[in-house]
């Protein structure tokens, strides 16, 4: 016979056994259970203290009357004692007395029954006792001394506590009351608690499921109370939205490495296609091969900085930073770059503000330095009657140094200038020079990696590109990187001139 399946369990059944595994849950319980020993420890002590503020007022009480028998005994002897204690017996809210006989017969006093014993030996205790007034069944409690008197006589003074054993019975119904609704107020803030985390828990889980599905601009839900779920959201969100962009980047990237790198290995594949067809000498055969080897070192240059500036965003680099002196970096640079300048019909000027020296990574802030300057030489060849001068600048302003590098060429546009940062972003005007649009990019990644940033700012006309750096950048955690197989060394600054 076919049986048939289990439905789905409803949501209030799937939601017991999650709220049990809820750590809020859980608190609650505990706080619960010592919440509950608190109380139980509260009353416990109150409870003690009354029962020993009663005895002390009871004992108080039974040494008031041994004081005023004994009087009594001293001026009327024993015959005289019977007499108080049977006119003191009989009034209301009496104390208990009792005088026997050495045989233990009774002679005074108003009660009936008592233990065996209890006049055996003197001293105070707690008994069980039957008054004349009452059944002999009915059992109270009482709290007693007892006395010798002269001649075997034997004297009994006491208090009932009753009045304390009706305290204690109050403050146990109090105690079991107030337990019960610990539990109960307990059980339901923690069930309230903790169905108000589940169902934020649960739409948190169903966001990310739905995240992991593809939909990737879902988000995590914020109700707005600033709690440590909200914290939680907030900080899972800005890690989304990162995700986001580096897809965003990656396939970018992808994108234009499918467009920029097109051409080149088109143009390497028809140079050798065209040796392999027509070269009959070795010499124009070594003309082919030499230009074939060109176009592969710049694709390899390409690479490279890929590469590096893949390390340089995940901070994976192995030099350690150390202190240098800028001054000595851009002089240098500049007498590398004067005889390109003035093959370009440019001038090129450097101010250094003299004492400029920082923390950081000499070559990679040469590399970036170098990629600003080639960048001007190439796209900052002025129109008209403009200035032709490319000026390189160091200056300290506060804590930062603030290397700068402006043209009077053409410029960025505003609405470009955040994008140009990017890897492989080279706008209209200047793909006709040779690039693949690395150099800002590049220039970029080093400055975020020693804690800086780099910013493009109009130079009227013209472009500036400042690259601000702080004196001290914060700490770089340098785990060791492998080169990937054929991969060349670190390039020097002068290696991305054509990114």
């Amino acid at each position: 016979m076919t049986q048939l399946a289990d439905p789905a369990p409803a949501g209030g059944q799937r939601f017991l056994p999650n709220l049990f595994r809820t750590t809020a849950f859980k608190l609650t319980a505990v706080y619960l259970v010592v919440f509950a020993l608190f109380a139980a420890f509260v009353l416990g002590y109150v409870a003690w203290n009354a029962k020993t503020l009663l005895d002390d007022q009871i004992r108080s009480t039974i040494d008031a009357e041994i004081q005023g028998l004994a009087e009594q005994q001293r001026l009327g002897g024993i015959r005289r004692l019977v007499q108080v204690i049977e006119r003191r017996s009989r009034g209301p809210g009496a104390s208990l007395y009792l005088v026997v006989t050495p045989t233990g017969e009774r002679i005074a006093g108003n009660i009936e029954a008592l233990q065996p014993g209890t006049l055996d030996r003197p001293g105070e205790r707690e008994i069980q006792y039957a008054r004349s007034s009452e059944a002999l069944d009915q059992v109270n409690h009482a709290l007693v001394r007892v006395f010798m008197l002269p001649a075997g006589f034997r004297l009994l003074v006491g208090r009932d506590v009753e009045e304390r054993e009706r305290l204690r019975v109050i403050i146990k119904r109090a105690a079991a009351w107030s337990l019960v609704l610990v539990v109960v107020l307990g059980c339901f803030g923690g069930w309230f608690v903790a169905r108000r985390v589940l169902k934020r828990i649960d739409g948190m889980t169903d966001s990310a499921r739905s995240i992991m599905a593809g939909d990737l601009k879902g988000r995590l839900s914020i109700s707005g109370t600033g709690d440590e779920l909200d914290r939680l959201a907030l900080n899972l969100n800005a890690m989304l939205d990162r995700i986001g962009e580096l897809m965003s980047g990656m396939q970018q990237v992808s994108d234009n490495i499918a467009h920029d790198l097109k051409t080149p290995l088109t143009r390497l594949r028809n140079r050798a296609e065209e040796a392999l067809r027509i070269a009959e000498t070795p010499e124009q055969l070594r003309a082919a091969l030499d230009g074939s080897i060109d176009e592969a070192d710049g694709l390899i240059r390409v690479f490279n900085a890929l590469l590096m500036i893949a390390r340089l965003e995940t901070r994976q680099i192995s030099d350690s930073m150390a202190p240098l002196d800028l001054a000595e970096i851009v002089d240098g640079l500049g007498e590398l770059y004067e005889p390109l300048a003035e093959e370009a019909g440019l001038s090129l000027s450097v101010a250094v503000e003299p004492g400029l020296s920082l923390t950081g990574n000499r070559e990679l802030i040469g590399q970036a330095l170098a990629n600003l300057i080639d960048n001007a030489l190439k796209y900052g060849k002025p129109e008209g009657d403009a200035p032709t001068t490319v000026e390189v600048t160091a200056r300290r302003v506060g804590e930062m140094v603030e290397l700068g590098v402006a043209d009077h060429g053409a410029g960025i546009p505003e609405a470009d200038r955040a994008r140009v940062l990017e890897r492989f972003v080279r706008l209209d005007k200047s793909r006709t020079k040779p690039g693949f649009g690395l150099g800002l990019a590049l220039a970029s990644a080093v400055a975020r990696l020693h804690g800086g940033a780099v910013q493009l700012a109009d130079n009227a006309p013209g472009l500036r590109v400042v690259m601000s750096l702080p004196l001290a950048p914060p700490a770089v955690e340098s785990p060791a990187v492998e080169e990937p197989a054929g991969s060349t060394s670190q390039p020097k600054p002068a290696g991305f001139q054509s990114a």
